[in-house]
C-alpha cells in the first residue's frame, strides 16, 4: 500500500515538474502570433471595436518569414497611431499594441539570432497566400520520374 502511494506521488511530480519548462524564444514567438491572430478576429467582429479595426491592415503572422518586422513595425505605427482617440483606448486595442509591441521586440531584440527565416515573401503576410517553394517542387519532380 505504502509502496503504491509512494509511486503515485513520484508520478504525479514528474507531471507537475515537466509542464514548468519554461518557454523558448520560437514557441513564445508562435503562441504570441496565435494570440494576435485570436485577438484579432475578435476585434473585426465584436459590434463595438468593428469601427476600429476598419482602418487596421490585413495581417497573416507567420514567424518564418523574414518580413514580418518590417510588417509588424508598421502595423504597430498603425495601431499607436490610429485616427479616433476613442478607438486608441478601448481595452482590446490597447492589448493589441502591448502584444504586438512584444511581439515584435522578441523577434528584433530578445530571439535576434534564434529564430531561422524560411521565406522572404512579403505579400504572404498581406494576403496570406505563399508562393511554392520551387525546390520542393523539383523534388518531387525528381522523385517522380524515378
Amino acid at each position: 500500500m505504502k509502496l503504491g502511494l509512494a509511486a503515485l506521488l513520484c508520478l504525479s511530480s514528474l507531471v507537475w515538474l515537466s509542464e514548468c519548462t519554461p518557454p523558448t524564444c520560437y514557441s513564445r514567438a508562435l503562441n504570441l502570433s496565435k494570440e494576435i491572430k485570436t485577438l484579432l478576429d475578435k476585434i473585426h467582429t465584436f459590434h463595438r471595436t468593428k469601427t476600429c479595426a476598419e482602418i487596421l491592415p490585413t495581417i497573416f503572422l507567420d514567424v518564418h518569414n523574414s518580413c514580418i518586422t518590417t510588417k509588424l513595425r508598421d502595423f504597430l505605427y498603425v495601431v499607436l497611431n490610429h485616427p479616433n482617440q476613442y478607438c486608441r483606448e478601448k481595452p482590446r486595442m490597447v492589448l493589441l499594441k502591448r502584444k504586438i509591441q512584444n511581439l515584435y521586440s522578441i523577434i528584433t531584440r530578445i530571439c535576434y539570432r534564434d529564430l531561422v527565416f524560411f521565406t522572404d515573401d512579403c505579400q504572404a503576410i498581406d494576403t496570406g497566400n505563399t508562393r511554392p517553394y520551387y525546390a520542393e517542387d523539383r523534388l518531387q519532380l525528381l522523385q517522380e520520374e524515378r
